[in-house]
């Protein structure tokens, strides 16, 4: 009884950033559940690189390049998948950090960028998708949010990126009581440090990795598997 809820087997799942990561990560924990994967990401490369990888899992995969700060692309793509029957089921992952800015230094164009991928990107995506599962009736979305967006990181200086993923995590609770009595459920994960390329750079500071695992209690860094198990339990059925 249990097991049959994770199951996900006909629905059509999106991941953006879907490349590498915490997306990769979730879109193969997405595929052995049985889902269609459709994978968002901006770099042509990595997309090839994650299809090939998944599809030699047995998934069926799907990709599509465009960057979620474009709010029309977004919309084709979630038009383009309606006329294949839909997606249920979004994550919203893309985002980036560019942290170890001091507030008082930070450049008008980097505070931007950072907001507009992190937050409006997550907004076009869940209304170009969740227009069509309301349509439906149903659908799940996730949004990758973080730590960042409860507390304040120790000791780099991200006010852009803590800033940001606060946001998202107040837009995933209003989305919720918007569109929850109508079938779609939004909600959000909030991942601490992760091992993934956004967090690779920390290899080489060991000063700042150390500040970094003596605050974590179990003083390791996240695997993205561990993550992509959240998300998927948030996608199914049995959450």
């Amino acid at each position: 009884m249990y097991l049959e809820r994770f199951k996900l087997d006909g629905e059509l799942a999106v991941v953006t950033g879907g490349g590498r990561g915490i997306g990769l990560a979730s879109a193969d924990a997405l595929g052995e559940a049985g889902a269609r994967l459709a994978l968002i990401e901006r770099d042509p490369d990595l997309l090839e690189e994650a299809r090939a990888v998944l599809q030699d899992k047995g998934y069926d995969v799907s990709v599509h390049e465009g960057d979620v700060t474009d709010a029309a692309r977004m919309q084709a793509i979630a038009d383009e998948l309606a006329a294949k029957g839909g997606a249920s089921i979004l994550v919203n992952n893309a985002g980036i950090a560019l942290s170890d800015i001091p507030a008082e230094n930070m450049e008008d164009e980097r505070w931007l960028k950072v907001i507009d991928v992190n937050l409006n990107g997550v907004y076009w995506c869940s209304r170009a998708f969740g227009r069509h599962m309301l349509s439906m009736g149903r659908g799940s979305i996730v949004n990758v949010g973080s730590m960042s967006g409860f507390i304040v990181n120790r000791p780099q200086p991200q006010a852009h990126y803590n800033a940001s993923k606060a946001a998202v995590h107040q837009l995933t609770r209003s989305l919720a009581a918007e569109w929850a009595s109508r079938g779609v459920r939004v909600n959000a994960v909030a991942p601490t440090y992760i091992e993934t390329p956004l967090n690779a750079l920390v290899e080489n500071d060991r000063p700042m990795l150390d500040r970094w695992l003596d605050s974590t209690p179990m003083a390791r860094m996240g695997k993205d598997h561990e993550v992509a198990s959240v998300i998927l339990f948030l996608s199914s059925q049995a959450a």
